[in-house]
């Protein structure tokens, strides 16, 4: 069981087929069970249940890929709880009770998880008006003298205490030599 790509270049349609291993990709196949069509949010399925869980008994093996669709769509499951009614571990209305509530509890998530992306796109979508910049009105053109002032900050001069500014004089006096 594979994909079998379809569609243009960078435009990906998927057949899932079931094939002999030894064929090519997008070669000769036994029997095509459904789509795949990844490009679509969310990605659509369509899938012949019955016909994937019959190969799937006779022993076809999924790729990757397909393992998850089949998952997904909760054949694998399936298969698990038929297996159970084999090994006589509870009856075929058991196995398909326990199924119908999965498959229930699986379309209400993949519905709300449809209407979370619909909300997700719809706020995207909401027009926000643009803002045009308006320009700054001119200023007429101040005297140098205010425009001087107003760049050179004011400086406040500080009281340094006497006791400070005497060793410094005093140690200012002993580095330079007495003149001769």
């Amino acid at each position: 069981m594979r994909l079998q790509r379809h569609g243009s270049k960078k435009r990906p349609f998927y057949f899932i087929v079931v094939a002999d291993g030894r064929a090519p990709r997008d070669g000769k196949f036994i029997e095509k069970i459904g789509t795949y069509n990844p490009l679509t949010v969310p990605a659509t399925i369509n899938l012949d249940r019955q016909k994937s869980l019959e190969w799937l008994n006779k022993g076809a093996q999924p790729t990757d890929t397909v393992r998850r669709i089949l998952s997904f769509k909760g054949v694998l499951y399936l298969k698990h709880l038929l297996r159970g009614v084999k090994l006589g571990l509870f009856d075929d209305a058991t196995a398909m009770t326990k199924f119908e509530s999965w498959y229930a509890e699986h379309e209400t998530s993949i519905a709300s998880k449809n209407d979370a992306h619909k909300k997700a796109q719809a706020a995207k979508k909401v027009y926000v008006p643009v803002v045009k910049k308006v320009a700054e009105p001119v200023a007429e053109e101040a005297p140098a003298e205010v425009v001087a002032e107003a760049a050179a900050p004011e400086v406040v001069a500080e009281e340094v205490p006497a006791e400070v500014e005497a060793p410094a004089a005093e140690a200012a006096a002993e580095e330079t030599p007495a003149a001769e």
